[in-house]
């Protein structure tokens, strides 16, 4: 009996070693992936404007951007320098000032009018994106700390495009809310590039067609600048 008793006495000894040493696995390696961060993840909050021909006939306020990526890093090997790819969704957003865009209309020309009917109008356009960078860093095996560059392309795919209007009729409120992506490019394609510290950067971006499809009255161009928080 005492033999038995001992028997299971070391069983349990060693079940709450092999419990200890695997917690702690899990835990050093958790730890680890935290302090090794490579910019897995990329949110970008900023500005976005208009250039090119008829940019100017279309009055904006302040237009703002968010961009949310996730973000796969290949190191070079023996360098300061990455390579990353991956997901994510982009969305512009166009505050129209005394203006309207009717998607309705039937002309292949994006139909901009200065009105007052609206108290707001806003022009919305999603992207599902593919962005690609080359990135520099100061400390290569942990991106939550020194100097950073990145410069890259992205890749859109148009997901939605739509217009918002807030009218007052008689006293009350109205909303409307418009969609097509008829007018619109399918595709963009923007380069980019960023420079931080740590977890922080301000980062550009420049598209290089147009917002719209082929015509010679607005062919206009999107760019946007701000702020991007990156990490895991």
């Amino acid at each position: 009996m005492k033999k038995l008793f001992f028997s299971l006495g070391l069983m349990a000894a060693s079940f709450g070693v092999f419990a200890q040493d695997a917690k702690n696995a899990v835990a050093n390696k958790a730890m680890g992936a935290a302090s090794h961060s490579k910019d897995f993840l990329v949110i970008q909050l900023g500005y976005v404007g208009l250039t090119g021909t008829g940019a100017g006939a279309i009055n904006t306020g302040f237009n703002r951007q968010l961009n949310i990526a996730f973000m796969y890093d290949i190191p070079l090997q023996a360098t300061n320098f990455s390579l990353a790819a991956g997901l994510g969704i982009g969305s512009d957003h166009y505050h129209l000032s005394k203006m309207s865009l009717d998607l309705r209309n039937a002309s292949t020309v994006p139909d901009f009018q200065k009105t007052d009917a609206y108290s707001k109008f806003k022009l919305a356009a999603t992207y599902l994106e593919l962005p690609l960078e080359l990135r520099y860093r100061q400390v290569p095996e942990n991106a939550n700390k020194g100097f950073k560059v990145g410069v890259g392309l992205k890749i859109g795919n148009l997901l939605n495009a739509h217009t918002r209007s807030v009218a007052n009729v008689n006293g009350s409120k109205l909303i409307e809310k418009e969609a097509s992506k008829r007018l619109f490019n399918t595709w963009r394609f923007a380069g980019t590039a960023r420079v931080g510290y740590g977890n922080f950067a301000v980062y550009g971006t420049y598209a290089l067609n147009s917002i719209f499809k082929s015509n010679g009255t607005y062919d206009v161009n999107p760019y946007s600048f701000g702020f991007m928080l990156s990490g895991l």
